[in-house]
């Protein structure tokens, strides 16, 4: 079956050289991009090998602005069939956003599956999502976007075999009529509903004990799992392709103060991120926004490190996180050229591009062999709601059980004995805690 080997892909890109254009194709109208069309296709590439495909042959078209029939024009058209005829290749890929209309034209003209950005960027969150949450968003997510595209969907959505955009849910739901899509969406937003209540009945039994949480974010593949792993000892999947985390994970990390807080990692972001997925990104992004302090990870090796920087600054003021406080963690500092590549520079670089003149500290590490991270968890450490730790001796009542578990849980006991119906313990405890608990406190 097709699902089970790679599928030979065209990918075919915009270069548009009228600036009033740039951007509208994948951002609505954002601004333009100064860095063009190659970085983006790069990406679009890095898209198609987690997706599964085989990139044949890239085609670019310049344009003043984008045909309206088929994105890239009567010419250009002609060449992509003959190279999909040269190739038999299997689908075509669009760096863009493709429009009902456009979408209809070229399946016409082509006779083969076709994908945009937003719809290849879907069908990975279809199957790297795990939790029952992430699986009901994918899905969410794709029938609204196809939703008006259905048109031009016959042809493709006939074929059998699966693949690449036919992940989620899948060929009988897009066959059947708007009115049954509809009753879908409803019963995907109620039981999203019901989990997002379970989600923040946890969120809640966390607060209650008022511990700081930090937030890993940057650009995909900045190594944020691996540096997520070392820091909390989680096992978090840590893969060089894209979304390789979807879902949110939440852990425990102990600083050097012995304050204990939660880290959590995230989604990486990645350039004209279409905002109809922002609403499939709810889950981590929640995380985000609660966060008292972000980590945010940049890939300090990669020669876009500033612009990817800036990317992730649109998205954080996007969700309305852009005035959380921020450290910027350097990672892969262990790949960095020595010529030219210092931190220092590169901190200047990535604050120039950021343009916004956002006050934040730099702390170089590399998550792959543990260098600077003694600074990073002592920043951490000064950067966060200050909640001193002292040794403190509580006289709790026997049957107080959970009152015991949240001693255990959230400061480290040095001692305990029961007196009678009486435990005496003897902790370490965050202040949060102890206030908490003050009327156990022993005289």
């Amino acid at each position: 079956m097709a699902g089970h080997s790679e599928e030979r892909a065209i990918l075919v890109g915009l270069d548009l050289t009228s600036r009033s254009h740039r951007g509208s194709i994948t951002r609505g109208g954002a601004e333009p991009d100064t860095h063009g069309a190659e970085e983006s296709l790069d990406e679009m590439k890095a898209l198609a090998d987690t997706a599964g495909a085989r990139v044949e042959e890239t085609i670019v078209q310049s344009r003043q602005a984008p045909d309206s029939a088929t994105l890239i024009g009567s010419g250009k058209l002609d060449e992509l069939r003959r190279l999909v005829n040269f190739h038999a290749a299997d689908l075509v890929l669009f760096d863009a956003e493709l429009t009902p209309t456009q979408l209809r034209n070229l399946e016409r003209a082509l006779d083969c599956k076709i994908l945009d950005r937003t719809q290849l960027i879907l069908d990975i969150f279809a199957r790297r999502a795990r939790t029952r949450e992430g699986q009901l968003q994918v899905e969410l997510a794709q029938l609204n976007y196809l939703l008006p595209r259905l048109a031009g969907r016959g042809a493709e959505m006939s074929r059998l075999g699966g693949g690449i955009g036919t992940r989620g849910p899948g060929e009988t739901q897009l066959e059947t009529d708007r009115r049954g899509i509809y009753r879908r969406i409803k019963k995907l937003n109620d039981q999203l509903e019901s989990v997002r209540g379970g989600r923040g009945t946890q969120r809640r039994q966390r607060q209650s004990v008022p511990l700081a949480t930090i937030a890993l974010v940057g650009y995909t593949n900045a190594g944020k799992s691996t540096l997520f792993n070392r820091l909390t000892g989680a096992a978090v999947m840590a893969d060089a392709r894209m979304f390789a985390t979807l879902d949110p994970t939440v852990r425990h990390l102990t600083l050097p103060s012995r304050r204990k807080v939660l880290a959590s990692d995230t989604v990486g972001f990645i350039r004209n991120l279409p905002t109809t997925l922002v609403k499939a990104f709810r889950a981590t992004l929640e995380e985000v926004t609660e966060a008292a302090l972000l980590l945010h990870v940049v890939d300090a090796s990669s020669p876009s490190a500033p612009q990817h920087t800036a990317r992730v600054f649109e998205v954080l003021a996007g969700i309305g996180a852009d005035q959380t406080r921020q450290i910027l963690v350097l990672n892969k500092m262990d790949q960095m050229e020595t010529a030219g590549n210092d931190t220092e520079s590169l901190a200047q670089r990535i604050m120039g591009e950021v343009k916004a003149g956002a006050r934040t500290e730099t702390i170089p590490v590399s998550a792959r062999t543990g260098g600077g991270f003694s600074e990073l968890l002592q920043a951490i450490d000064q950067a966060l709601p200050l909640d001193p730790v002292s040794r403190q001796r509580f006289l709790i009542p026997a049957g107080e059980g959970a009152l015991i578990h949240l001693l255990h849980e959230h400061a480290k006991v040095l001692s305990s004995q029961y007196r009678g119906e009486v435990l005496e313990v003897e902790v370490e405890v965050p202040e949060s805690v102890k206030r908490r608990l003050s009327r156990y406190l022993a005289e």
